[in-house]
């Protein structure tokens, strides 16, 4: 593998291609008409840092395009992207940041009935009036929301019995990634009249169930509900019975190799890498390869740009226990200021005349 760096014309934003894809927009340009999937991965408060380049991507950039958009997400990756396919897609993401970044509790430690009440009031707020009619019958973006239905002990909202579940879930992650389908199973939720046949997720036995109006803000909060944080959502209309958890146990950053899109793939994300599944998280050796997905194009944060931060990170889940809430908050405030950057330097790159300027590419 080969990476080749283009003469550096950013600083607060990286960019990561694939040889394909950099062939296609070198030809084309920045058109949105090359993209065909738009991902969205698991990660709580580290989307703050990408707050202000969704404003652009979904409030502008991505509506120059006339084809079909298929998006896919999990967890917050699943939020942000279903505001797309709202009436007005920049005041929706505005919406999701002003209900997650002022979020508060009652309790010091509020309790998961708590944390989910919360959490949907957020997604009420993000949808407002008209939000779930416009996602489920958009005529051009294809929302994909991703869950986890646990099976077996995961499938139970007791602590004891979850935790016994989760633990022998994550012992047999540590042999092979295949082992999960014995404690969790993908169901993917759909709008239009059926799923993405490109989306072959042929893994963890995917069951794919149609999302109409009475399902959708479910199955997000089902998609964000973390174990042991948040209730998650049980029985769901129009899909297998069951408990549904976090699409991120099983997706956390996605497994790209199970990804066939024909147009490119956009993936606004936190780092330049990415994790499959959130046991991942902890085998160094279970990270994706970036250079195996020819047609991906991977926009994140610099190193040298998070690391001017206040905190010198981007916002994680551990800043709600390591911080006072005005202090969270404050900070959290900063960050999104802050990622007006990386906004700013992608407008700069799709008008300018180098396509390329400052990209990684993988040969």
């Amino acid at each position: 593998m080969r990476q080749v760096k283009h003469v550096m014309s950013t600083r607060a934003l990286s960019i990561h291609m694939g040889s394909e894809a950099a062939t296609r927009i070198a030809d084309k340009g920045w058109s949105a008409n090359l993209f065909g999937l738009l991902l969205g991965a698991s990660g709580g408060p580290k989307w703050f840092i990408l707050a202000q380049l969704d404003r652009l991507l979904f409030g502008d950039f991505l509506l120059r395009s006339d084809k079909p958009l298929t998006t896919l997400g999990s967890s917050i990756g699943s939020w942000r992207n279903t505001c797309l396919a709202t009436s007005d897609p920049a005041a929706a993401i505005e919406r999701l940041e002003q209900g997650y970044l002022y979020q508060k509790y009652d309790s010091e430690k509020p309790s998961i009935h708590e944390v989910s009440e919360v959490s949907c009031n957020i997604l009420d707020q993000m949808l407002g009036d008209d939000g779930r009619l416009h996602v489920v019958e958009h005529p051009r973006i294809r929302t994909h929301i991703v869950t986890a239905r646990g099976r077996g002990p995961s499938a139970s909202t007791s602590t004891p019995v979850l935790a016994s579940g989760m633990g022998v879930a994550a012992l047999g992650n540590t042999v092979s990634r295949k082992l999960l389908k014995h404690h969790f199973q993908r169901v993917v939720f759909y709008s239009g009249q059926q799923p993405d046949e490109e989306l072959a997720l042929t893994d963890f036995h995917t069951h794919f169930s149609p999302l109409r109006e009475n399902n959708l803000a479910q199955s997000l909060h089902a998609s964000g509900a973390i174990p042991f944080v948040l209730t998650g959502e049980r029985d769901i209309p129009n899909a297998p019975a069951g408990q549904y958890w976090d699409g991120g146990i099983i997706d956390y950053h996605f497994d790209l190799r199970q990804l066939h899109c024909e147009r490119l793939t956009l993936y606004p994300h936190f780092r330049a890498g990415v994790t499959p599944g959130w046991f991942d998280k902890f085998l160094p050796w279970r990270k994706g390869a970036l250079h195996e997905a020819q047609k991906l194009v991977l926009l994140c944060p610099s190193e040298e740009f998070v690391a001017t931060l206040p905190q010198g990170k981007i916002p994680d889940r551990s800043d709600f226990t390591r911080m006072k809430p005005e202090e969270r908050i404050g900070y959290w405030e900063q960050c999104v200021d802050a990622s007006k950057a990386l906004a700013e330097e992608f407008a700069a790159l799709i008008e300018g005349s180098d396509p390329l300027a400052g990209v990684t590419v993988y040969r």
